[in-house]
Formats: C-alpha cells, sequence, structure tokens
C-alpha cells in the first residue's frame, strides 16, 4: 500500500460563487493498495503529478465528480491497482471546521 498524505495546492474547486473566482487550497491523501510484482511498482511522483494536473484542469464543482475522476484515472495509469481510498479535504472553507469528502473503491 502507498499512501499519500496530506497532498497540498491550490486550485479552483466548488460550487460557491467565491470558489470560482479564487483559487483555495485543498488537501488530497490517497491510499492505494496495488499488485506488487518484481520490476513493476507504483511511481508516486508520477501520481501526484497527474492528480494535481487532473484537478487542475477541470476545475470541479463538486468534490465527488473530482474524486469519480481520481478513480478512473489511476487503475488506467497503473493496472495494478487493487484498492484505491482517496480524500479531499477543503481546508479553508468554512472558518470554524474542515470540510471533506472520501470515498473507498475496490477494483
Amino acid at each position: 500500500t502507498i499512501t499519500i498524505e496530506n497532498l497540498r495546492f491550490d486550485t479552483i474547486i466548488g460550487m460557491l460563487d467565491a470558489e470560482r473566482k479564487e483559487k483555495q487550497e485543498i488537501r488530497i491523501d490517497m491510499e492505494i493498495e496495488y499488485s506488487y510484482r518484481k520490476k513493476f511498482y507504483l511511481d508516486y511522483v508520477y501520481i501526484v503529478r497527474e492528480v494535481k494536473k487532473l484537478i487542475r484542469k477541470n476545475e470541479y464543482g463538486l468534490l465527488e465528480d473530482a474524486l469519480i475522476d481520481i478513480k478512473d484515472l489511476l487503475p488506467r495509469l497503473h493496472p495494478e491497482i487493487v484498492r484505491l481510498y482517496c480524500k479531499i479535504t477543503k481546508p479553508h472553507i468554512l472558518p470554524d471546521c474542515e470540510v471533506a469528502l472520501g470515498l473507498d473503491w475496490i477494483y
């Protein structure tokens, strides 16, 4: 299992008018289980780069749509993935809490 924690970057994401105009910080946490075979490994640097590119390019309205696209992207990049947990957090959307959405998939 590869764990990617606290991937932070700014992007346009959300439904509120202010969220569509100004970038906000998000955090992404992932657990990726895969079938390891000699010489076949997951390149976590590539995974991080591709997830950031996907989120920034699409400027999602809903976190659900972003999560579904991550779920679809990662097994295409690495077919050996057998399970993916991904959580997207918006740490500054409300003054008194963090808001997050997470989903778990078994392939």
